[in-house]
């Protein structure tokens, strides 16, 4: 079932299809009258209209494409209507003098479809067969893009450049002087001819950037001299970015020269702020330039249908990562013993591969620690008074996943009598982040969310209290405005990608720490800026996961990554048992659950759980969250970064071993020879006598 928004756009969209229809019917009819105020409103408004779809809603506009009655069409009977008027307006309907206009009308849209076609040739030329980013791309000859509107707006191009044409008519019609139809359709005509030539120039050597065989050419000459050891190899779609976006520091950190690999163009810009080159390479036909290259480990965060594609190059030696570990089947995904080495963060994971029995062997598994869980804060002194403050609890579900699984998220089954019992509570402010995925796969996921969410709001609406000052506001405002100068490049309305990789082509040392620096102060005013009282619903990347791990005493979720990180801080924390299976048998499945305290989809447990985050004396669980955590992330010394390095070095060492072990091989193979007598060699071109006749098998 659709949820009310959905069906609320659905309701809106239909009634402007409807209004667009009734618009060209009362043109119709006011060119058939002919009526011409009728004739002149209609027109004018659905000209409007399209106007504002084109520039507002492209998404709905392009739903009558796929029935035929694209914007073209669209526009050409909107303009023969008039002219129909026109026509009708002098009683025989002859052409007398408006056949300048028609000729100028034909030429008009004769002009516009050599636009498009120049735009595609543009467009083509401008494709290179991979993209970059951090990287000098100067000997590619890159330019700035063409006007976006010439280029890539096709219907906002037509509907722009013909309304002094439907406009010179439309006067035309009110005051029977065929001039003013004439100077319309003299603008348009002009418009479209010197959008084609301005366009066209961008063909020109001086504009044109690197061929496809140049560029592949370009590639492999950076690689050499570059020469890259070690690098992330991810594929994903929109909402995945955040798998590779947790390991850009981790990668940064690592000896030897790292470099990302990419395999959709749109996640180059998807890519947070890192001084790592970035290499993005669609097709797999020129992924092999990788091979040639000096590379010899690649991570993978997280599986795609396009790992495969990497995986068949043997010089290279490939370990996965994972992007988070939970004890749901995912975490152990068959697909794991396709890589070289499965690196994990603690013994937990180790003994969880070989409880699957999938294939990885235990001597591939490596454990390295969660390096990236740097910045979140381990728990602090109780402070204050707990009677006199808000206890801070973060409530983070994961999501529904691919399998139906009913207890893989407790947003549907207990997400709404978990928050009822939060906000009963007067001392608790609570933080609510559902993973963005909710709803992507079940709508009744969605559809609790939003009930969840609506909850919030009205609760805090039954809320009052002391705001921070103005000067918290401006602060936010201030540090707001240094992070999106910082983490928002400076592209123009009509950059294309071939734009904006020049604009990133000139490697910014020390960015990356700039950001997370400005990040974390944003952060600090974020939520500096939010009344102590007040609970938050957080959909959007910022703050992340772990400030809101930073902010909380208490972490309710789900069987998931987000549990396993945030035993890192030893705080309280609990697990929504909706798996139907009883508290024992839960536990017993599910190790990350051991030292958390369970609730029921009646979210029964709540209130003892406060009180314990209240009153340490009543944390019972305290010291099994500390064995806990090193049995999950491994041991604090030496630390993850270490660990992860060592590891990298190793497998790197792996592939120098097999490298020179097949030169080695090649090198024992005996080279032909290298000349050979005439009469050798005249022997050798005359076929062996036969002696019988030759047997085919079929």
């Amino acid at each position: 079932m659709p949820s009310a928004g959905t069906a609320s756009r659905r309701a809106v969209q239909l009634a402007v299809l409807l209004s667009m229809l009734v618009f060209f019917t009362l043109q119709l009819v006011g060119a058939l009258l002919p009526h011409v105020p009728l004739l002149i409103t209609a027109s004018a408004t659905g000209l409007a209209l399209d106007l504002y779809l084109q520039h507002r809603d492209p998404g709905l506009v392009a739903v009558l494409g796929k029935i035929r009655f694209d914007v073209m069409v669209r526009q050409l009977l909107r303009d023969m209507l008039v002219l129909i008027g026109l026509l009708r307006l002098h009683g025989d309907g002859s052409l007398r003098g408006y056949a300048p206009v028609i000729v100028g009308l034909a030429l008009f849209y004769a002009a516009h479809l050599g636009c498009q076609v120049t735009a595609i040739l543009v467009r083509r030329s401008r494709t290179l067969p991979f993209l970059t980013r951090n990287i000098d791309a100067s000997g590619l000859h890159l330019t700035e893009a063409p006007p976006r509107l010439l280029a890539r707006q096709h219907g906002r191009r037509l509907l722009r450049f013909t309304t002094p044409a439907t406009a010179g008519l439309l006067v035309t019609a009110a005051t029977e002087d065929t001039l003013w139809a004439e100077a319309g359709v003299g603008v348009a005509l002009a418009l479209a001819l010197g959008g084609t030539v301005h366009l066209a120039s961008w063909l020109r050597p001086a504009k044109r950037i690197a061929g496809e065989q140049q560029a592949l050419e370009w590639l492999d000459r950076w690689l050499a001299a570059y020469k890259p050891t070690v690098g992330m190899y991810f594929s994903g779609g929109t909402s995945s970015a955040y798998q590779a976006n947790m390991w850009l520091s981790t990668l940064a950190a690592l000896d030897g020269k790292p470099v990302i690999v990419l395999r959709e163009r749109f996640m180059v810009q998807k890519i947070e702020a890192t001084d790592v080159p970035i290499v993005c390479i669609p097709k797999v036909v020129h992924l092999m330039a990788l091979e040639k290259s000096s590379l010899k480990v690649l991570l993978h965060p997280a599986n795609s249908g396009k790992t495969s594609q990497v995986l068949r190059m043997p010089s290279i030696k490939h370990a996965f990562t994972n992007h988070g570990e939970s004890d749901k089947l995912s975490s152990c995904n068959p697909y794991s013993k396709a890589y070289d080495e499965v690196w994990v963060a603690g013994p937990a994971a180790r003994e969880r591969y070989q409880l699957a029995d999938i294939g990885v062997e235990d001597k591939d598994v490596v454990e390295v620690g969660r390096p990236q869980l740097a910045p979140i804060r381990p728990a602090g002194a109780p402070g204050e008074a707990a009677a006199e403050r808000f206890t801070t609890v973060l409530y983070a579900p994961t999501w529904e996943g691919w399998d139906g699984n009913p207890g893989n998220t407790s947003v549907m089954l207990a997400g709404e009598n978990i928050v009822r019992a939060l906000l009963a509570d007067p001392k608790v402010r609570l933080l609510y982040k559902p993973h963005p995925m909710t709803g992507s796969v079940d709508p009744r996921a969605g559809q609790a969310n939003a009930r969840i969410q609506a909850l919030i709001h009205e609760a805090n609406a039954a809320r009052s209290g002391s705001r921070p000052g103005a000067e918290a506001a401006a602060e936010l405002a201030r540090r707001t405005a240094e992070l999106e100068r910082l983490t928002t490049s400076a592209f123009r309305d009509s950059a294309d990608e071939i734009e904006r990789m020049l604009v990133q082509s000139t490697p910014e040392t020390g960015r990356a720490a700039t950001v997370e620096a400005a990040t974390t102060d944003w952060e600090n005013a974020y939520w500096a800026s939010l009344p102590d009282w007040e609970h938050q619903v957080i959909t959007t990347a910022r703050p992340a996961l772990f400030s809101c791990f930073n902010e909380s005493e208490l972490l309710i979720s789900d069987v998931s990554s987000v549990v396993s990180d945030y035993l890192i801080s030893e705080k309280p924390y609990a697990v929504a048992n909706t798996s139907g299976m009883d508290e024992e048998e839960f536990r017993a499945n599910f190790p990350t659950v051991s030292a958390a305290t369970i609730l029921t989809p009646e979210a029964e447990g709540v209130d003892g759980l406060l009180a314990t985050v209240r009153d340490p004396a009543l944390d019972t669980l305290a010291g099994a969250r500390a064995e806990l955590k090193e049995r999950l992330l491994g041991p604090s010394d030496p630390p993850s970064l270490v660990r992860f390095n060592r590891a990298a070095l190793a497998l790197a060492a792996k592939a120098d071993e097999r490298r020179e072990r097949m030169e080695a091989r090649s090198s024992d193979i005996p080279a032909p020879r290298a000349s050979a007598t005439a009469d050798e060699a005249e022997a050798e071109a005359l076929p062996e006598p036969a002696e019988e006749p030759a047997v085919s098998v079929t």
